[in-house]
């Protein structure tokens, strides 16, 4: 009686195992409880043999912890989980890219021709020299004489006459003029035709700088908007903050060189 108490008892608890062995001096008994979840369990010796019911959560109880795919609600680590600050890394591409739409801007200012020379109103012009086209300013050395000449100094001697050719063919209207080694650009006065092409193409390129930067903004806003489930919204509107000051930055930098520009070509006229 008491080893049937105790098998029942054994069975009926959740942490039971599959098979229980007493052994004495003078006797064994074993618990087997059956693998097709018929909730039965055989108590065998060498004089005593009948089955126990089990009760039914025994099996299943034993089971459920297993259960492929199960998780648990509770992060037993005590670790928390800490979202990245993705601030710096947001706003550093952000200025690269604005930097770099600037920088095209300034490049493209330069090529237009005002009355005044500059050096850098060659630097768009490829010449095309021994079967290869390369940049006017990596043959030759553009220097300014006085504020209507241009100084013309070729690296290489042999290439002056494709020098001259691609000045003459660009649309800046300049006719050099060989002396000795060099070539020697005057810069002709611009007509109003002139100048009222050149003004607008200063308003084209503000335009085509400020989209850029524009551009580089929503990409700033939309990485920030896939990282702000993970981010509290103080840090989220902050971001969006500074990128918003970055982009009036930016966009008046545009304006204040573009307006330059104008002026300059307006007064040299």
């Amino acid at each position: 009686m008491a080893m049937a108490m105790f098998v029942r008892r054994a069975a009926s608890t959740r942490n039971a195992i599959a098979v229980l062995r007493i052994c004495s001096s003078s006797s064994s008994y074993s618990v087997v409880v059956s693998r097709d979840f018929s909730h039965k369990a055989t108590l065998r010796s060498p004089d005593l043999n009948f089955d126990l019911k089990l009760p039914n959560s025994f099996l299943t109880d034993s089971r459920r912890g297993f259960a492929k795919g199960k998780k648990s609600s509770k992060d037993d680590s005590g670790l928390v989980e800490v979202s990245p600050d993705i601030g710096p890394t947001v706003k550093a591409t952000a200025t690269c890219q604005m930097e770099a739409a600037i920088d095209a801007l300034s490049r493209d200012l330069t090529k237009l021709r005002t009355g005044r020379a500059a050096p850098g109103m060659l630097d768009h012009i490829v010449v095309e020299t021994a079967g290869l086209k390369m940049p006017l300013n990596h043959l030759a050395l553009v220097s300014v004489l006085d504020p209507k000449t241009l100084s013309i100094n070729p690296y290489d001697p042999d290439t002056v006459k494709e020098l001259e050719k691609a000045i003459v063919s660009s649309p800046l209207g300049l006719n050099p003029k060989l002396d000795g080694q060099r070539l020697i650009a005057s810069i002709p006065p611009l007509t109003k035709e002139h100048v009222q092409a050149m003004c607008k193409i200063v308003t084209k390129s503000s335009e085509v700088v400020k989209q850029s930067i524009r551009r580089a903004r929503q990409k700033a806003l939309d990485t920030i908007k896939k990282a702000a489930s993970g981010l509290p919204k103080d840090e989220v509107k902050r971001l969006e903050k500074d990128v918003e000051e970055l982009t009036k930055k930016f966009v008046k930098s545009a304006d204040d060189m573009c307006k330059s520009k104008e002026n300059e070509i307006t007064t040299q006229a």
